[in-house]
């Protein structure tokens, strides 16, 4: 099979695309990205990797970090997350406050927003935000093994100055008693946790502990990692989860900086980015991209 051949068909396909989507003007940071920007890069099982168009300019990976968070906080808690955090779909957009609401506090799944402040806030445990921030940098450096990985303290700022609804969130979570620390400091560790950048190669690279193949980071257990690729393949798209699952039928955890990652378990750690989001807060032609790359291989945790 010729991944490269593949990924440049896929590059000159969506390239072509009319339609990128709309940038997370919601994040003036972000609001400023060119929608014409488009990279991807793929890390197989040997250790090979292959990129096309901008795969080596870096980008806010958003609440892809959510994922190394929650390998963070499964590794400190184990299954006493589960007390302050569920594992069911939301059906609802990712910045939702219904269904807090309705359920008494208790986030959905840790990969919705409400969830990622609740496992940032569990992480914590009291330290200061630089401690975590340090800690969780550690981890995703040693993913990739690359040192290189940074965050935009600009983006940071910009999240900071317009996450209303993430504030109103937590507040409602410190009012029903499932956020330890203060707002303040629980919301300014996840600001700058959305805030860290990478490239699709970085990104790809990183998420290799995820693919259960020989020879990559062991970062966490393999029982973890199935329960981890099972939250990306239930909860990793919003309220667009299940019609990325049908359509791609692999695990994956998007950001609305457009960048998602994708893993095809023992075959693949899959990195994409292309700004232009869909509806439901998805990258538009990341998620094109990826189908026609399952489509193309073969891909997919359902045989």
């Amino acid at each position: 099979m010729d991944i490269a051949a593949i990924l440049r068909d896929i590059h000159e396909t969506v390239s072509q695309s009319p339609d990128r989507g709309t940038v997370a003007d919601y994040i003036p940071e972000l609001a400023r990205i060119d929608t014409g920007r488009f990279g991807m890069s793929v890390v197989l099982a040997d250790g090979t990797q292959h990129s096309v168009g901008d795969a080596a300019r870096p980008f806010s990976i958003q609440s892809i970090s959510k994922i190394f968070a929650l390998a963070l906080a499964l590794g400190r808690l184990g299954d006493r997350l589960w007390t302050r955090v569920g594992r069911e779909p939301s059906g609802l957009a990712f910045n939702s406050i219904l269904q807090l609401e309705h359920e008494a506090g208790i986030p959905r799944n840790p990969l919705i927003n409400a969830g990622a402040i609740v496992v940032t806030d569990a992480v914590l445990a009291g330290n200061a935000p630089r401690e975590y921030l340090g800690e969780l940098l550690r981890f995703i450096r040693a993913a990739a093994e690359d040192d290189a990985i940074h965050i935009n303290e600009s983006i940071a700022l910009s999240e900071s100055e317009t996450g209303h609804r993430n504030f109103a969130l937590a507040h409602f979570l410190r009012a029903h008693g499932n956020l330890q620390n203060a707002p303040h400091m629980a919301l300014g560790a996840y600001f700058h946790q959305c805030a860290i950048e990478m490239s699709c190669e970085q990104l790809a690279r990183s998420g290799r502990f995820l693919m259960g193949a020989q020879g990559h980071p062991r970062l966490v257990s393999p029982g973890r990692v199935r329960r981890i690729n099972a939250l990306m393949m239930t909860c990793g798209h919003y309220d667009g989860s299940g019609d990325f699952a049908y359509r791609v039928g692999l695990p994956g955890k998007s950001g609305v900086g457009g960048g998602i990652l994708v893993i095809a378990p023992g075959r693949a750690s899959i990195a994409v980015w292309s700004p232009g989001l869909n509806a439901q807060g998805n990258s538009k032609l990341g998620t094109e991209a990826v189908e026609m790359l399952a489509r193309r291989t073969g891909w997919s945790v359902f045989g």
